[in-house]
């Protein structure tokens, strides 16, 4: 089995789209179901990032195929929003929920490192004068 933690982040993962690296912001502190997924990345990109489901699921797909997420069944009794959830009811679907696997999180640290290397430079560049 491959150690994650410990290995290189392919060139062609990064840098992330802008969606992409609101989804994997979102997921950077606790695991989440895909509802709570599209609410997050609309507020903290400020409303820019506004995912469709469609888009959402097939960039889940993408990421869980990158080994850069993992899916989890809900095994809780309350939901990431701290709602009970009905296990005393039959469950037409089980929620999954989706979190950074320990790759994941470094892809997330290349790319923010990435970003922060191309502002600094900008801001040496530019000076006080800026642009």
């Amino acid at each position: 089995m491959i150690n994650q933690e410990f290995e290189e982040v392919p060139p062609e993962l990064t840098p992330l789209r802008e969606p992409t690296f609101f989804i994997l912001l979102a997921l950077s502190k606790k695991r989440k179901h895909g509802y709570a997924i599209l609410k997050n990345v609309e507020t903290l990109s400020e409303g820019r990032v506004i995912l469709s489901t469609g888009t959402l699921y097939g960039a889940l797909a993408r990421l869980l195929e990158q080994r850069v997420i993992r899916k989890s069944a809900d095994d809780s009794e309350e939901d990431s929003s701290g709602s009970k959830s009905r296990s005393s009811i039959t469950v037409v679907r089980e929620r999954k929920y989706y979190e950074l696997t320990q790759f994941g999180r470094r892809v997330l640290e290349v790319d923010i490192n990435r970003m922060g290397t191309i502002l600094a430079t900008a801001s040496r560049e530019l000076g006080k004068e800026g642009i």
